[in-house]
């Protein structure tokens, strides 16, 4: 696996939790002409003018009800922080922390047009000609390796992003893949406060039994995390490392060639079920008509092996043979055009 060196340090998450001083002050005035662009349970998002700097940012905000729960100021502030620390082209870059007039915890990021993974996803899923095009096999399979590196550069960091879904993943106009939110990461070896206890995991799950995991719908609003856990988070192992995010990445890419999540089930408690014990069919029997290459399908069921042994070491190793697969697919030869 994939140990932090000396090289890439590894984060610390004393800081990357604690809070804003009582005292602190900024400037938010110098932000004007708002703009929402995506609204979630606990945030806002949207885009904003920054009259000093004469650029467009990206401004999220912690709403009002979850700036008094100091589990969610220390989820924001750190995915501030872990995402302002882990530079790549595959993150996106973040400018400021700071506090609204009104006091709520905010911070400025680079602002990339575009949308994410799971819109993209929906339109291929409905046979829509003009996204088949954009985004043929191996272009996707070109995005998917993009977000793959910023995990392996993650996890040679310490960290663990343990979010890796659609939703997650934002795709820009000139072919920019950004992986996104890194609020639940967790670094090796050191404790969470905000993890949940195995017992207390069990009784939320028994209270949940009879919640309706929901179907994909027109405006893209699903409860996707539980469908991307790995057989481990799910038990509520403590000790997890990377082979945690390989899974999910192989849950994605699952879906990704399929357009079908490989351990959905009628509820939150069937899925996770399913997760631990179902074995999901092969991508050729699954997709048929999608005509996936062998290697591309012993790839994704190897990453979504049960055990984390059976697994990629390393999400470099999986890369290795991604990019490897993309080459194959640009060589073979393309099949004539009927007339």
């Amino acid at each position: 696996m994939s140990e932090p060196t000396d090289s890439y340090p590894t984060i610390i998450l004393s800081g990357t939790d604690p809070d804003l001083p009582e005292e602190f002050s900024n400037d938010f005035s110098k932000y004007k002409n708002f703009k929402e662009m995506a609204r979630g349970g606990s945030s806002l998002l949207r885009s904003c003018w920054d009259s000093i700097m004469g650029r467009t940012v990206a401004l999220k905000t912690l709403q009002p009800k979850a700036s008094t729960n100091p589990s969610e100021r220390r989820r924001f502030l750190r995915e501030a922080r872990v995402t302002a620390q882990l530079a790549h082209p595959a993150t996106v870059p973040v400018y400021e922390i700071g506090k609204t007039d009104e006091g709520q915890l905010y911070f400025t990021m680079k602002c990339i047009a575009g949308e994410n993974l799971f819109k993209i996803l929906q339109r291929l899923s409905w046979g829509d000609k003009t996204t088949e095009q954009e985004y043929p096999l191996h272009t996707l399979i070109d995005m998917m390796t993009q977000a793959a590196q910023a995990l392996a550069y993650a996890h040679v960091h310490g960290v663990i992003h343990r979010d890796v879904k659609p939703e997650n993943i934002w795709v820009g106009k000139f072919g920019e893949v950004i992986l996104l939110d890194w609020g639940v990461a967790k670094v090796w070896g050191q404790s969470d406060k905000d993890a949940i206890p195995t017992q207390e995991l069990d009784e939320k799950l028994a209270t949940s039994k009879d919640q309706q995991l929901q179907t994909l719908t027109l405006d893209g609003q699903r409860p996707g995390t539980p469908l991307y856990m790995s057989p481990e988070a799910v038990l509520g192992n403590r000790n997890i490392d990377e082979r945690t995010d390989i899974f999910s990445f192989g849950v994605l890419m699952y879906e990704v060639l399929t357009f079908s999540e490989p351990f959905r089930g009628p509820t939150i408690r069937h899925t996770f079920d399913n997760i631990i014990n179902f074995n999901p069919p092969s991508l050729l029997k699954k997709a048929p008509a999608r005509n996936i290459p062998e290697a591309l399908d012993r790839i994704v069921l190897k990453a979504i092996e049960k055990d984390p042994n059976d697994r990629y070491e390393s999400m470099l190793d999986m890369i290795d043979d991604l990019r490897a697969t993309r080459l194959e697919l640009l060589s073979a030869p393309r099949k004539p055009k009927e007339m």
